[in-house]
């Protein structure tokens, strides 16, 4: 049987990248596309409703919780989450969604894979996604060649399979006062669980408008200290 699939975009302040990356995504790729925005102020939920997306308002800030209050409302099996940012391509939404529907639990656009580069990567954040992978690869039976990236399509399913919206999952976030994302501990749980997975390769052009959200070295350590406690936590 044929399966659905939902587009899931967190957003925040994204208002130049969505009117120029949205209409690219057309609606024949999928089943359902959903907003879910952290607290916009530059027009980005006005745009949105305007085009006749589907918008939820968080409730908590951080992108973390733009998953897990967002994915009680995916209708689709295969959700795709996706930067309006201008750092997902979307012409590759056909090519994730023809991978799963192959039989894998979970498909990574990635920015390292064969041929394909990062315009947005600072030596910082290439390096840093350079040490996560090969972390993550040798402490969980990994086998990536990008664990951190966004924009990637899995099976809704999974993300509670694997405790995703639990809060105990991402105790590190309290000792460094932040509110990190779900991407590298889905890659560290999807290891670890022995899940189908396969990396397709995704450029990432650089980013359109807006701020970048990223705090490097307060998420970096969160990221640390959560891959390494997954050694002993969990299942």
């Amino acid at each position: 049987m044929s399966k659905t699939v939902t587009v899931f975009i967190p957003t925040l302040n994204e208002i130049d990248g969505m009117q120029k990356i949205m209409p690219r995504i057309r609606q024949e790729w999928c089943d359902q596309i959903l907003i879910v925005d952290g607290g916009s102020t530059d027009g980005t939920v006005e745009y949105a409703l305007a085009q006749g997306y589907e918008v939820i308002l968080q409730k908590k800030r951080g992108i973390r919780h733009a998953y897990i209050e967002g994915l009680p409302h995916v209708k689709g099996d295969i959700v795709i989450s996706f930067s309006p940012d201008g750092n997902s391509i979307p012409e590759l939404i056909p090519s994730l969604v023809a991978k799963m529907r192959e039989g894998y639990d979970m498909v990574i656009a990635s920015r390292y894979f064969k041929n394909a580069h990062s315009e947005d990567d600072t030596t910082l954040t290439a390096f840093g996604n350079w040490m996560f992978t090969r972390l993550i690869n040798g402490l969980h039976g990994g086998k990536y060649t990008d664990a951190m990236v966004i924009f990637r399509a899995y099976r809704k399913k999974i993300f509670y399979r694997l405790d995703l919206d639990q809060e105990a999952a991402y105790h590190p976030e309290r000792l460094l006062r932040t509110v990190i994302s779900i991407e590298p501990l889905l890659s560290v749980r999807a290891a670890k669980m022995g899940l189908k997975t396969c990396d397709i390769a995704g450029d990432e052009p650089p980013r359109i408008g807006g701020e970048r959200k990223l705090l490097p070295f307060r998420w970096g350590m969160a990221y640390l200290l959560q891959t390494l406690r997954e050694i002993y936590y969990w299942p």
